[in-house]
């Protein structure tokens, strides 16, 4: 491979993609210029797959979407002017999608490296008649397939998850608890269900690690966006009507950076996107395939809540991300106790279980470590910004807090002693509450008759 200059390269190729259904393998090609192709794969277990008529066409709309968006890795390596695509065409609503998960979901990546991405990421857009419509086709709107009703569950290894699973099974959802990639973590996390897995196989192209090496442009990308359009085209493949994420309502909120504004780690993970791919998707893939959001009424605190009425996965979640890192190293124990995430998630789930049984989930009481007060003041955006990660909105850490200062338990705890002599006297004592951010919002897709069944239990 000649040597890659990011800043000689021109034009992103959305070369090809297909999908064979007698091996479940699809394939997502991609190039720069006129360089080498770069192929991923993704694999969806169960083959061979009988596909034929309307599922089959819907089974390739959602393959060219999953290409447009899965995309995203690979022309962040250098985000040239340019961008075509060689072997189908896309109509405006579908650039529209697209476009928008490039420019929201490369935010913090853009901002990290100092660029201004804002109207860069320019798809082709073609007019075509319905009947020969790629991905989507003008106001197209797609037919019902009669996809059976089953849920494929996103399963990430932490609390946020095993809420839903359990939810949907008091409510008798049939699911199948789903996981992308080769994590022990979640894996182990998703036997302990006892419910049906699907493990979904994916593989970058290999030659993304060399040009990082080769001094590429590289940082976050949106990958709940590229996660949710492949669990759209497994759901397909398998004949099942519902994608299930858990993604909260505090998703939505960013960090709020002087002089920049908000950027938002996790905005693949907000109401913005999970509103528009799935909007997209019953209007353009499939009328029935119903995308949403489990945990989007709730805040970070009302899931903390919920997750903390079992034991049952206490020794086997972890939110911690050190151990999804594609490289670098992995804690021994499934929490590190000093990234954002162990910091966040123990403050959450502080006011709603017994100490002891926290601090046995941890292995030590990060609240009573001095040397983890800085990254507890940028969770408290106490003279910091919320940090890059997907942790809960500033006011819900300032509301756990004040609770656990209010606490026998947990009062003579450092930080929380600190946060009690040294921060809460700033803060108006109304906006420490935590009541307020149990209540259940409105703003959801989750469907109707499900809802009905949820919505007390999460209430209460």
């Amino acid at each position: 491979m000649t040597a890659f200059d990011k800043n000689q390269v021109s034009r992103f190729r959305f070369v090809r993609c297909d999908f064979a259904a007698d091996t479940g393998v699809a394939r997502l090609v991609y190039a720069f210029d006129d360089g080498p192709e770069l192929t991923e794969t993704v694999t969806v277990p169960g083959a061979p797959f009988q596909l034929e008529g309307e599922r089959a066409a819907a089974v390739q709309r959602a393959l060219q979407l999953l290409h447009l968006i899965a995309g995203v890795s690979y022309y962040k390596a250098a985000v040239p002017e340019q961008v075509s695509i060689d072997s189908y065409a896309i109509d405006a609503d579908t650039a529209a999608l697209v476009e928008e998960v490039y420019l929201n979901g490369l935010g913090e990546f853009a901002y990290r490296n100092g660029l201004n991405l804002r109207g860069r990421f320019k798809l082709p857009v073609a007019s075509l008649p319905a009947s020969g419509r790629g991905a989507g086709g003008e106001g197209a709107s797609a037919p019902g397939l009669g996809l059976t009703h089953h849920a494929l569950v996103a399963i990430g290894g932490g609390k946020d998850s095993l809420v839903s699973i359990e939810a949907l099974r008091n409510a008798s959802v049939a699911e199948t608890v789903t996981w992308i990639g080769g994590s022990q973590l979640i894996r182990a996390c998703a036997e302990r269900t006892g419910l049906p897995t699907l493990n979904i196989g994916r593989t970058l192209a290999p030659e993304l690690f060399e040009l990082n090496r080769q001094g590429a442009w590289n940082g976050h990308i949106p990958v709940t966006a590229v996660n949710s359009a492949i669990m759209v085209l497994a759901a397909l493949v398998q004949g099942m009507d519902q994608v299930v994420f858990s993604n909260e309502r505090s998703a939505s909120y960013g960090s709020q950076i002087a002089g920049t504004g908000e950027v938002n780690h996790q905005w693949s993970k907000g109401w913005a996107f999970e509103k528009a791919f799935g909007e997209y998707v019953q209007q353009h893939i499939a009328a029935d395939l119903n995308y949403y959001s489990l945990l989007r009424p709730l805040s970070e605190l009302a899931v903390a809540r919920q997750f903390a009425k079992t034991d049952f996965y206490d020794a086997h979640f972890s939110s911690c991300n050190r151990n999804f890192h594609i490289l670098g190293e992995r804690p021994v124990n499934r929490w590190c106790g000093v990234c954002p995430k162990c910091h966040f998630v123990f403050l959450a789930l502080a006011p709603f279980m017994p100490k002891m049984r926290l601090v046995r989930i941890f292995g030590r009481n990060l609240l009573d470590d001095m040397e983890q007060a800085g990254g507890y003041d940028a969770l408290l955006e106490f003279q910091d910004h919320k940090p890059f990660e997907c942790v809960g909105e500033g006011k819900e850490s300032r509301a756990a807090m004040a609770t656990l200062a209010a606490r026998p338990e947990w009062k003579e705890d450092a930080l929380v002693k600190r946060f009690a002599s040294l921060i809460q006297p700033t803060l108006s004592a109304d906006e420490l509450q935590i009541e307020p951010l149990m209540v259940i919002d409105d703003e959801h897709r989750i469907p109707a008759a499900l809802w009905e069944r949820l919505r007390a239990n999460f209430a209460a």
